[in-house]
Parts: C-alpha cells; structure tokens; sequence
C-alpha cells in the first residue's frame, strides 16, 4: 500500500511516535526538503517543536542520483568508501563534490535558519524524520551530528525504508521507527501516490509557521 502523499504519510507515523506527545525537553527535526513536510505533521501530533538538520547526498560524477555519502549540519560526513574505490572515484572529484554540496548545505542553512545557530539538542530526546530511506548516508549523517551533541535519546523516523538502510541507522540511533521495510523497495518515490519536490518556500512556510518561531529557535540563543 502507498501513501497518499508526505503529510498522510505523517499523520500514519506520528502514532509510533505517541510516547513522545507532550514531553518536555523533546523536539522533531525534519531533514530537507521533504523530510520537512512529514515531520511537520509528526511534530503537531505530538505537540512538540519543529526545526530542521540541513543534510546534502554526494552524488557520484555524473550520476547524481546515485549516493557515494552525505553531508549533513554540524560539519558531519558520511562515505562510502567501498563504492568510491569500485567506481575508481579521484580525490580529486570528491573533493569537487563535497565543496559543491558543502555551498548548497551553507545556503539552505541561511535561507532556512535565518542566521540562528543549530537546534540546542543536548540533554534533549531528539526525533530525526525523512519521508524515506533509500541508501540511508543522508539520515546517518544527520545522526552523527546530533549524536556529538549528546543528546538524552536519539530517535529515528520515516514512513518507509529498505530494511538494510533501517537496520543501519539503528547503529547511531537509540531507537529506530519504520511503518513499512519492503523487500522489493527500489526508492523512497515509488511508495508515494504523490511525491512531488518540496522547494525552499514551502520548507520556509513549514518553519515558519511551526513551534520553531516561539520555542526551538529561543533555545538555540540561549
């Protein structure tokens, strides 16, 4: 069964998350662009406060589609250095890569952000969603950073996965929710009714219009 798009997809997964309503010192960070949307629903249902982690995929040269890594806020990196090697990968040409996405991760965090530091996540139960995950070096990534910010428990969330991504991230998260690991998963899109890009106003009107204005962005001056 698909979802009808990422908001439905929300709606179906914030139920897993229920032990989590309410809870003081928890906070919901949807990773852009699309993760935005399905944790912007998770986070009403639970009643928590909404901000985002900035993460880029490296894709290989010449296949952008196809994940050698990750970048994420928080100057972390995640490679894959078995494909890398296999596709006989320069360092030159990742260094390329890494340099375009680490611009393209700096933008988004201004244009998102608004020149506020990251969430305050230590001592924090901090929940991570994405609408999906495919190879998984994005969401690690994301994880990785937080993890370094010792938060109180790491939670990861996404309405669908492989089930060797999923398996994955729960090497970095303390807790890992999935609603659907298919055998035959091929991609995040292909269990979407719609699954339309997000752009950056929409993430901006998301933000914008969440807890982050009156509650997450306050505690990140402090």
């Amino acid at each position: 069964m698909k979802f009808a798009d990422r908001r439905q997809a929300g709606r179906l997964l914030a139920p897993k998350l229920a032990e989590y309503t309410d809870e003081s010192g928890a906070l919901v960070l949807g990773l852009p662009r699309g993760g935005v949307v399905v944790a912007d629903e998770v986070a009403k249902a639970l009643r928590l406060p909404l901000d985002a982690w900035v993460v880029r995929k490296l894709g290989f040269p010449g296949e952008p589609e196809l994940a050698m890594g990750a970048i994420a806020s928080g100057d972390s990196t995640v490679m894959n250095r078995d494909m890398i090697r296999s596709f006989q990968v320069s360092e030159t040409s990742l260094h390329e890569v890494v340099n375009v996405e680490k611009r393209e991760l700096v933008r988004r965090e201004i244009i998102y952000r608004g020149g506020l530091p990251l969430p305050a996540v230590t001592g924090k139960a901090v929940i991570v969603v994405d609408d999906g995950v495919a190879t998984g070096y994005t969401f690690l990534a994301a994880l990785k950073a937080i993890r370094e910010r010792n938060p109180r428990e790491l939670v990861a969330a996404a309405p669908v996965g492989s089930p060797q991504s999923i398996d994955r991230l729960g090497d970095v998260a303390d807790r890992v929710f999935c609603l659907r690991t298919p055998d035959d998963f091929m991609g995040v899109g292909q269990w979407y009714d719609s699954f339309e890009p997000v752009s950056d106003k929409e993430v901006i009107e998301i933000l914008s219009q969440s807890h982050i204005g009156r509650s997450t962005r306050l505690l990140g001056k402090v």
